[in-house]
């Protein structure tokens, strides 16, 4: 089965600078695929030049078999956009906003509209400029969804969104996966990618820096360990011990950053004193990302 989205060598430049750099990158069918990275580190560009909205200094790409540039006009009725700053016509109500796009697309199944409004909660009948950006996103979100697109594009979805519509998105984004669909999600919000993606692209600099499943990216983190002791010890237990990161002694309780075999450890320190207790947190994705994030900076 052909892949939903092929980039190969895509690249913008804007004169000398390089806002996205030889981007190569396969994502699957019926995946939600999380592309992270703080703001300025190229992901909006990315998306930009993959919905033909600027074009691709090098290198080429395609969405569903279809070329992102010469099919870009058949792509949009195959594709769901919600852009990180999304404009809205504010003296337009939702509800005629959502039927003006309705028109542009061809027309949508008004039911599944109807089960997206009240999934969301919208207030259809307002003015959007009256409308909190909270209730605005949403109108945003149901747009990019209503016509039960095969791909989405979704840039920042999350913002001004309350923890209860997050949630609900994160739903409804695992849905499309799970029913055939693919989900491209760029944020900046590490928990939100954590939670929903099967898959997760860092960007750096322009620059795709890796590719992981959520799983082997987990596996690469730093552990949180807390262990108390019968007595305080001595710092030279942890001499030579590999992995640690960071240790701090307090009387007889140690707290340490560990990347590797917790076993290892372990056996150095239970070698040495008598161990009580340990307790041991599995860091987020946050903390590894932030770790990736720096080693490739060094």
């Amino acid at each position: 089965m052909e892949p939903a989205l092929i980039t190969r060598g895509l690249g913008k430049n804007y004169g000398h600078l390089a806002a996205l750099v030889d981007m190569t990158l396969t994502v699957e069918k019926g995946v939600i695929f999380g592309f992270l990275g703080p703001n300025g580190a190229g992901k909006t560009t990315a998306i930009r030049v993959l919905m033909d909205e600027i074009r691709a200094s090098s290198g080429g790409a395609s969405i569903l078999g279809l070329d992102t540039h010469k099919d870009s006009v058949a792509l949009r009725h195959k594709i769901g956009y919600l852009p990180s700053e999304f404009t809205l016509y504010p003296n337009m109500t939702g509800a005629d906003l959502i039927h003006f796009f309705a028109n542009l697309r061809g027309g949508v199944d008004t039911d599944y509209v109807k089960v997206l409004v009240e999934r969301f909660d919208v207030q259809m009948t307002k003015k959007i400029g009256d409308l909190s950006s909270g209730n605005q996103q949403k109108i945003g979100i149901i747009q990019a969804f209503m016509n039960k697109p095969e791909f989405l594009i979704l840039d920042e979805p999350s913002g001004g969104l309350d923890p209860l519509m997050q949630r609900e998105l994160q739903g409804l984004m695992r849905e499309t996966a799970d029913s055939g669909g693919t989900v491209f999600l760029s944020s900046h919000t590490l928990s939100e990618v954590q939670r929903v993606s099967d898959r997760v692209g860092i960007i750096r600099q322009g620059k795709l820096i890796a590719l992981e499943s959520i799983g082997s990216l987990r596996a690469k983190g730093i552990r949180k360990i807390e262990i108390e002791l019968a007595r305080e010890p001595d710092v030279s237990v942890f001499s030579g011990v590999p992995g640690i990161r960071s240790l701090l002694i307090e009387r007889n309780r140690v707290f340490i950053s560990h990347e590797g075999k917790v076993q290892t450890l372990l056996a150095a320190v239970m070698s040495k004193c008598e161990l009580r207790d340990i307790s041991t947190n599995e860091a987020d994705l946050e903390e590894v990302f932030l770790t990736y994030y720096h080693e490739e900076s060094a």
